[in-house]
């Protein structure tokens, strides 16, 4: 889903169901944030995997994902094995990189990594994960945005002009669905 100018939204697990799900908040660019919102659905299948590694955004080695979604970003779901290693090489002009292991364990060099959200010095150097035992984690790497953020209560946006122009069309929004009865 991409918010642009503001969305409302909700997700219910089925009832009885566990869910581990992930949201990626990415500053769009100005071109964006303000346009109206739009959302993708994709099944499991169209998410297009290479070896353990399925690509949620943008490429990995050659392989594109289907999301619409900005230039400059790539975000993996990736699964290892015990004893299993990766090397990740975020694209060419990608500064910034993270990873959050869901399950398992990893180690880069002398730190291991699990349950965390784990940032990266910023560079654009291969990361070499090993999976202590088996794993469950995603990888996502991007551009180092050109702007400044500001911050909001549910939206991120390149001035203070356009957060309050997307925090009002969120309480419009808002008021729209409790008139009708869908929203409290």
């Amino acid at each position: 889903m991409r918010a642009g100018k503001g969305v409302w939204h909700d997700g219910v697990p089925l009832a009885g169901q566990r869910l581990r799900g992930y949201q990626l908040w990415v500053a769009l660019p100005e071109s964006l944030e303000l346009a109206p919102a739009q959302s993708q659905y994709l099944q499991p299948a169209d998410v297009p995997q290479v070896g353990n590694v399925r690509v949620i955004l943008g490429q990995y080695q050659g392989v594109r994902s289907k999301v619409n979604a900005p230039e400059g970003i790539q975000y993996l779901h990736v699964s290892l094995k015990a004893g299993e290693r990766i090397e990740l090489n975020p694209p060419a002009g990608h500064e910034v990189a993270w990873l959050h292991v869901g399950q398992g364990a990893l180690s880069s060099g002398d730190d291991r990594m699990a349950d965390e959200l784990v940032v990266f010095e910023e560079g654009d150097l291969p990361i070499r994960l090993t999976a202590g035992q088996a794993a469950d984690f995603v990888f996502g790497s991007a551009r180092k945005h050109p702007h400044d953020l500001v911050l909001g209560a549910y939206s991120v946006h390149t001035s203070h002009a356009a957060l309050r122009h997307g925090e009002h069309e969120i309480a419009r929004l808002g008021e729209q669905l409790r008139a009708s009865g869908r929203a409290v």
